[in-house]
C-alpha cells in the first residue's frame, strides 16, 4: 500500500519529537538565546509594529526574548489563545508576562479579555511559529490540528510568518497537502533561510540564503543523515493533515 502524506507526516512528527524531546535544558536555552537574537537583528523584526509570540511547550524554541525586546522598545505583543470547540487561533495582547496562563492545552495563553489583534491598526506584522520540522521552502510541519495554517491563512500577505527552529529540524522537504501554508522565513541557530514570498503552498519557490553561517552546504544546517530517510510524497489528495 502507498504512503500517504499523513503517513509521512506522522513519521517525520514522531522522530524529529524524540529528537527535540532529547536536547538538554542547557542546549535548549543556549540555542534558543541565539536563535531570537537573530530575529531580533533582521531587518523585518526591527520594522514590525506588533510581533506574535507563542509560549514554548517542552523543548520548543524559546520566544521569551523577543517579547522582552519587543515590550522595550514599544512594539505590539500578542499571543494566540486556541478555542478548542472551532479549532481557530485568536491572536490577545500582552503587556507582562504575568498576564500569560495555562489554557485547555496546558499551553501559557493570554486571557479571553484581552485585545486582539487589529489588523487595520498593525500593518508590519511578524508572526513566529513552532513547529516539530521545516522545509527550506518555507514548509511545516506543526503540533497538530491544523491551527496555524488556518490562522496565517487570514492574516493575509502583511504579515511576515517566521518559524523558530533548531538545526536538525531544518530538512530539504516535508510533505504536504493543499491546506498547509509555507512561511516566509526559518531561522536556527545556523542561518536565517529567506523561504518564499507567501505563506502559501508554492511548489515552485526557490531558496534564498540570506546568512550562510560558514557552512559549505548549499542548505546550512541540514543535517545531511535525514536526506534519504524519507521519500517524501506530494500526494495533495491524501487525508489527515495534522
Amino acid at each position: 500500500m502507498a504512503r500517504t502524506v499523513a503517513d509521512e507526516k506522522k513519521t517525520l512528527r514522531a522522530i524529529l519529537s524524540e529528537s527535540r524531546d532529547a536536547l538538554t535544558s542547557e542546549s535548549v536555552a543556549a540555542l534558543s538565546e541565539i536563535i531570537q537574537h537573530r530575529i531580533i537583528e533582521s531587518e523585518f523584526y526591527r520594522a514590525a509594529s506588533a510581533v506574535v509570540l507563542y509560549a514554548a511547550k517542552g523543548n520548543e524554541v524559546s520566544t521569551d526574548i523577543i517579547r522582552a525586546d519587543s515590550l522595550s522598545a514599544g512594539r505590539a505583543v500578542f499571543y494566540p489563545r486556541v478555542d478548542v470547540a472551532s479549532g481557530t487561533i485568536v491572536a490577545r495582547r500582552v503587556r507582562d508576562s504575568a498576564e500569560l496562563h495555562r489554557g485547555s492545552c496546558n499551553i501559557l495563553e493570554p486571557s479571553d479579555s484581552a485585545d486582539a489583534l487589529d489588523l487595520y491598526k498593525f500593518k508590519d506584522i511578524v508572526v513566529c511559529v513552532p513547529g516539530v520540522a521545516f522545509g527550506i521552502e518555507g514548509q511545516r510541519l506543526g503540533r497538530g490540528g491544523g491551527h496555524y495554517d488556518r490562522f496565517i491563512g487570514r492574516l493575509g500577505d502583511d504579515a511576515i510568518s517566521v518559524g523558530l527552529a533548531y538545526s536538525f529540524q531544518l530538512l530539504d522537504g516535508i510533505p504536504e497537502t493543499g491546506l498547509d501554508r509555507r512561511l516566509n522565513y526559518i531561522l536556527t541557530e545556523s542561518a536565517v533561510h529567506r523561504a518564499c514570498d507567501a505563506p502559501l503552498p508554492a511548489p515552485g519557490t526557490r531558496t534564498k540564503e540570506v546568512h550562510p553561517g560558514g557552512y559549505t552546504h548549499r542548505n546550512p544546517g541540514i543535517h545531511s543523515w535525514w536526506r534519504g530517510l524519507f521519500h517524501l510524497g506530494d500526494n495533495e489528495t491524501a487525508q489527515g493533515r495534522r
